[in-house]
């Protein structure tokens, strides 16, 4: 009876516990069943795998203008180096530099003394021709009733008509040499010879000027508008006149171009726009480039001369063409290629023609229809499935600028959740152990 009472004491102390821990087990099985049911390759009793979404666009044919992005340097459309005409003493600057001046603004003053001097002594010179020459008039006049009387001889008389010629072509001389002496004065005023912003002074108050050579004192240079002049390889120029003659483009309304935008160091694009001025007719022939210039409006002085730019030139339009973002279109040595969805969600390769690209997408002349849905994003999740599987076509959507990755930040919801259930049954599991011992 003892060793009775002992067997059946333990079985009784000790069934609430293997309850406890059957009922924690079977339930952290069924739990994990769950969550592993879904990750398994055939779907078990589970039913079908869903199909596969994909972004994709619909071919829209529409009229897109050939854009081609170019680089270019910006200049100032009238550059004036003021000079010193005159030689002298620099007195003073009238100006602050980097400031804008005017046409005819005072800029800087020579000293004026020596020149003063020389205009008067060129009016003395100028009245002494004078006299001269009343005096030599006079003389001929008289001799030349003498020289009818026989009273004087005509050689005196051709010497006094001489002289009084001599005379007046002293005084023309005379008054040209005080001319010249009163706009040497003048010159002692240096003035802007163009409206636009003046640079840093070459040059100190002091300084000897204008002596032997016009010294360069300041440069002002026009900066509204500015030019861009920028370069088009020639075999570009020449393909795209040999497209429009085909028929392939149309010219873009203008002879060259309607417009131009300019993009940039940044990569943000101005805020006017310009316009084609001309495009030159030769070939350089050490870099096989035209060069073009354009004129862009600065009417607040955002833009300085020497910037390097790149330039949006439009010079032709494709009537009814199709464009698809560039990443679907896979591009090779045996040529460029699309995939296409079909209606039942079957995949397949197209061969398509690109001619050229505007705002990230290609432009494409054949190989797609209107309606056709474009594959542009699910590559990666394809390779992961087995041929020929059918896909679900989706509007593909547009990236946000700052990189949106909302639906990647969502995966790892599946594995905290396992995560979060391994913890939940470590206790069970030290209560089993503990009532192992």
């Amino acid at each position: 009876m003892p060793l009775l009472h002992v067997s059946r004491q333990p079985s009784l102390s000790f069934s609430p516990r293997l309850a406890t821990v059957a009922l924690v087990s079977l339930l952290f099985l069924a739990a994990c069943g769950k969550g592993e049911a879904p990750a398994g390759p055939g779907g078990g009793g589970g039913g079908a795998r869903p199909a596969p979404e994909v972004g994709v666009v619909v071919v829209k044919p529409t009229d897109v203008g050939l854009v081609t992005e170019l680089p270019g340097r910006l200049e100032a459309s009238r550059i004036a180096q003021v000079r010193a005409r005159t030689p002298g003493i620099l007195l003073k600057r009238e100006f602050r530099e980097g400031s804008d001046v005017k046409a005819g603004q005072l800029l800087f003053r020579i000293d004026p003394a020596p020149l003063v001097a020389a205009t008067q002594n060129a009016q003395a010179a100028l009245a002494r021709a004078e006299a001269n020459a009343v005096q030599a008039k006079a003389l001929a006049d008289r001799y030349k009733p003498l020289v009818e009387a026989n009273a004087v001889s005509k050689q005196e008389y051709a010497t006094a008509v001489a002289s009084a010629k001599t005379a007046e072509a002293d005084v023309a001389a005379n008054r040209a040499l005080l001319q010249t002496a009163k706009i040497n004065q003048g010159y002692a005023d240096v003035t802007s010879p163009i409206a636009g912003r003046i640079g840093r002074a070459l040059v100190t108050e002091g300084a000897l000027v204008g002596q032997g050579d016009a010294t360069e004192l300041a440069v002002v240079q026009q900066i509204n508008p500015l030019y861009v002049n920028f370069t088009q390889s020639a075999s570009d120029v020449l393909k795209l006149r040999r497209a429009v003659a085909a028929g392939q483009y149309k010219r873009a309304s203008g002879e060259e171009a309607a417009s131009i935008r300019v993009v940039l160091e940044d990569g943000t694009d101005y805020a006017q726009d310009g316009k084609l001025l001309f495009s030159d007719l030769t070939v350089d022939p050490t870099t096989g480039q035209v060069t073009l210039r354009a004129e862009i409006p600065n009417p607040k002085g955002e833009l300085l001369p020497g910037l390097y730019v790149r330039v949006k030139l439009e010079q032709a339009q494709v009537t009814n063409a199709i464009t698809v973002p560039q990443q679907a279109v896979t591009r090779t040595q045996q040529g460029d290629h699309v995939t296409v969805v079909g209606a039942d969600g079957k995949l397949s390769q197209r061969t398509v023609k690109i001619s050229a690209a505007k705002d990230n997408q290609w432009v494409v002349l054949d190989g797609l229809k209107a309606g056709e849905q474009v594959m542009v994003d699910g590559f990666q999740r394809l390779q992961m499935m087995p041929p020929g599987t059918p896909v679900k076509a989706v509007p593909w959507q547009k990236p946000a600028p700052n990189g949106a990755a909302a639906p990647a930040a969502a995966a790892p919801a599946a594995p905290a959740a396992s995560a979060a259930a391994a913890p939940a049954a470590s206790p069970a599991s030290a209560s089993a152990s503990a009532d192992k011992k």
